[in-house]
């Protein structure tokens, strides 16, 4: 065999060797990135699409109140942080009642730290504490409803994996008076 020819034939030519292996490439490339996509998450996309609420960009937070009691799905991501993965949380009284985790990371988080899942109003201090802080990012989009649809934090721009990303579906009140935002 010439040492100018490959196992797919010479330079740019069109052996069926040389197409087959581009085929398989292809084939390979794309199958890889639906599993990559679909590892991404539980749900197909019409559930994820349909879960999502409905979002009021705003500078500030709305009127809304925190109630004493609902259920919400978290999903929280970024940086190098304990608080990762996707969360069932239920609060009754102001207080996280129970925690469910959705993926490996929050059942590894629930176990071990089950008191520090947040509630919304948590989540909103945080928020407040970043923009007194003059974090680089401390940016939220809220629900038609006023609850916190997503929340982005970023404490100091030239510091890797400090970042915080929350964000907020299937929300639902369960009754009860309505708290003050802190």
């Amino acid at each position: 065999m010439p040492a100018a020819r490959t196992l797919l034939g010479s330079p740019g030519s069109r052996t069926p060797r040389r197409r087959r292996a581009r085929r398989w490439a292809v084939v390979l490339l794309a199958g890889s990135s639906l599993w990559a996509t679909a590892a991404c998450g539980d749900g197909s996309s019409a559930e994820v699409a349909a879960s999502a609420p409905k979002v009021l960009e705003t500078a500030g937070p709305p009127s809304w109140k925190e109630p004493s009691s609902y259920t919400y799905t978290l999903t929280s991501s970024e940086g190098e942080r304990s608080l990762l993965g996707t969360f069932r949380v239920t609060v009754h009284d102001g207080e996280v009642v129970e925690a469910v985790g959705l993926d490996d990371s929050a059942r590894g988080f629930v176990r071990e730290q089950r008191d520090r899942v947040p509630t919304l109003g948590d989540l909103l201090r945080e928020l407040a504490q970043a923009r007194r802080d003059k974090a680089h990012t401390a940016e939220a989009t809220y629900a038609a409803d006023g609850h916190p649809a997503r929340i982005t934090l970023d404490w100091d721009g030239n510091t890797i994996d400090d970042e915080a990303r929350y964000v907020v579906s299937s929300y639902k009140t369960l009754g009860g008076a309505a708290q003050p935002n802190e």
